[in-house]
């Protein structure tokens, strides 16, 4: 399940440790592929010497008993791939472990969510993107990347979906919105001084294009108008419910300049993680 020299999947983790995981499948990518080299990407540049493990709130993940990097999942294809995800996730939140995902395109947030939602009731979730991913089917697949929202929202089990940064809506997402109750921020209009009022257990999903192309141009949808990186991290470090899982996708690598996007991913990690563990001491 795991592609690494050993099975870290089946390690026994400490309750309430952040298993970060990455999740390498771009199957349904609707515009290109590339996302499926992300994780790789993102750990070489946490990794790579230029800056420290520390999350701006002190934590510090090198060598942190709380944080667990579980490697890459090694997947099937297509709708076996979703199955292996979440079976996946559900075992590590089954040894009561907080995960970080790394994408992998905006399907995969699908099954891992699935999984946290049969442990977690009422989970809300924080969904920070240029798109709303929630056409009912995209390029004749339900399972699209443009999709998971839809999917989601239609098991009845999360509480609340709040989305952030959307930009460029048409009628049909409008409408998708409409009908799963959606509260649904769009970039003209959200104003980062008004607080968003969240309720816990939260998921967050952060897709990279939610950030204008100027800070994140290692994406495959460019949609000029969005975050600045600081903005996007005093968002993320507002929340102040419980996190109890989350996802960083849409980073491709092949659109990348200078690694500059999976520096960016990089520092979310750091700051998605050092929150998480940080509510859990």
């Amino acid at each position: 399940m795991i592609d690494t020299p050993e099975n870290k999947l089946n390690m026994e983790l400490v309750p309430d440790s952040v298993a970060l995981v990455g999740i390498p499948f771009d199957e349904y990518s609707s515009f290109m592929r590339g996302p499926a080299k992300a994780p790789s990407a993102i750990r070489q540049t946490l990794h790579n010497g230029a800056s420290n493990l520390f999350a701006e709130n002190g934590v510090n993940l090198d060598a942190h008993p709380l944080f667990r990097d579980m490697g890459d999942l090694k997947l099937p294809d297509g709708e076996e791939a979703m199955a292996a995800i979440e079976t996946a996730v559900a075992h590590l939140v089954e040894q009561k472990a907080r995960v970080l995902s790394l994408g992998g395109d905006h399907a995969v947030t699908f099954p891992v969510v699935n999984a946290l939602s049969k442990t977690y009731d009422n989970l809300t979730i924080l969904h920070l993107d240029a798109h709303p991913d929630i056409y009912d089917s995209y390029d004749g697949s339900r399972f699209s990347h443009a999709c998971p929202f839809a999917r989601i929202m239609e098991t009845g089990r999360v509480k609340r979906l709040v989305q952030v940064g959307i930009r460029g809506m048409n009628d049909e997402q409008r409408r998708q919105v409409d009908k799963f109750g959606v509260t649904c921020i769009e970039m003209k209009d959200y104003r980062s001084q008004n607080p968003i009022a969240l309720e816990g257990p939260l998921y967050l999903s952060v897709d990279m294009d939610v950030l204008d192309p100027a800070y994140a141009p290692g994406v495959s949808h460019h949609e000029p108008g969005g975050m600045s990186t600081r903005k996007a991290l005093r968002l993320i470090q507002s929340i102040r419910c419980p996190i109890v899982g989350a996802d960083i996708v849409e980073v491709n690598p092949d659109r990348d300049v200078n690694g500059m996007t999976a520096a960016v991913a990089a520092k979310f990690v750091k700051e998605i993680a050092g929150m998480m563990i940080g509510q859990g001491r």
